[in-house]
């Protein structure tokens, strides 16, 4: 049975800094990796564009074991023009089994499509297996929704309307943010962490959800929990446990014979949110491959993405440009 002080010590570790780290030079022997260098972000991002990249800890990442790109998480942007603006706000969790990162179909991609209809889309590049294991992706996608509400002035984002999307592993990603989210540290040292870190919403596209059982992504929880975890970390990061009514409501997209994340996972999260009655929809496709991001070449598929749209629209998300506001 889960005792009351292993449940504290696993939301501990798997929401808060550790005591003790500041973001100044100091820290680094804590723990920290140094400033990242102009010359490191470029390496880092060079790859997918967007108008900015932006370290989520610019004066040295809590917890980091070296100073290369996998290092250091970013958030690279891509903003709507200004006129289009809705004020909503997506940060990306691309999949990659905790593994590697699918930056393009499931990060840049994935953005495009976001600016196409007004939202500004955030492309996390987020620490991962081997290298780093839980809590550093939750940390980092943490920081992220953070990030985007202490600079939502400047990127036109309406600070009420962030979301969090994830693709395979980053889907799981997603929805332990979603269900493991704290609210706020109104006393904490850095300004960025007072801000909430609870999405407004969420989109999860074909996602890892539960480490427990045959229906779980065994690739997943071995990059991010290692070879043999804890029994009771492997049930907290079972996400479809872990639903309550205050989880953000949430969009869902699978593909009932996915070869590589069964179905189930999506099912068992859409049945948790229905049980803590919290606003879900879920589209299931009778056929489809593991990884085909919005799916634009897949006639089968491709309604997927205009049906997210849609529920954006009809959840109020895409009302209006900020700047009219």
């Amino acid at each position: 049975m889960r005792t009351e002080a292993h449940f504290f010590r696993w939301i501990i570790a798997g929401l808060c800094i550790p005591a003790g780290w500041t973001m100044t030079p100091s820290a680094f022997a804590q723990g920290e990796s140094p400033p990242p260098s102009a010359k490191v972000l470029a390496a880092y991002t060079a790859d997918i564009g967007g108008s900015d990249v932006v370290p989520l800890w610019p004066t040295g990442v809590p917890g980091a074991v070296g100073e290369s790109p996998a290092d250091i998480p970013t958030l690279t942007v891509f903003l709507p023009p200004a006129e289009r603006a809705t004020g909503a706000a997506v940060v990306i969790c691309p999949g990659g089994g905790y593994g590697g990162l699918a930056v393009d179909h499931e990060g840049k991609q994935v953005a495009d499509w976001l600016n196409s209809f007004g939202v500004a889309g955030f492309v996390l590049r987020y620490r991962h297996g081997p290298r780093y294991r839980h809590p550093a992706p939750l940390n980092d996608a943490s920081r992220a929704v953070r990030l985007v509400r202490a600079r939502a002035e400047s990127w036109r984002v309406d600070p009420k309307r962030v979301g969090i999307m994830g693709f395979s592993a980053g889907g799981h990603l997603a929805s332990t943010l979603a269900t493991h989210f704290s609210r706020c540290e109104p006393t904490a040292s850095e300004p960025i962490e007072r801000f909430s870190c609870r999405p407004d919403f969420v989109i999860l596209c074909y996602p890892v959800i539960t480490f427990s059982g045959p229906p779980t992504h065994g690739g997943s929880r071995r990059n991010l929990l290692g070879e043999d975890p804890d029994p009771e970390l492997v049930a907290l990061l079972s996400n479809e446990k872990q639903v309550t009514a205050e989880t953000p409501p949430t969009f869902l997209f699978h593909t009932s014979d996915d070869p590589g994340v069964p179905v189930e996972n999506s099912v068992l999260f859409y049945l948790a949110l229905r049980a803590a009655n919290v606003p879900a929809e879920m589209h299931l496709y009778e056929s489809g491959q593991h990884g085909v991001g919005l799916a634009q070449s897949i006639p089968a598929l491709a309604s997927w993405p205009k049906l997210c749209e849609a529920w954006l629209g009809h959840r109020g998300l895409l009302a209006g440009n900020k700047a009219d506001r």
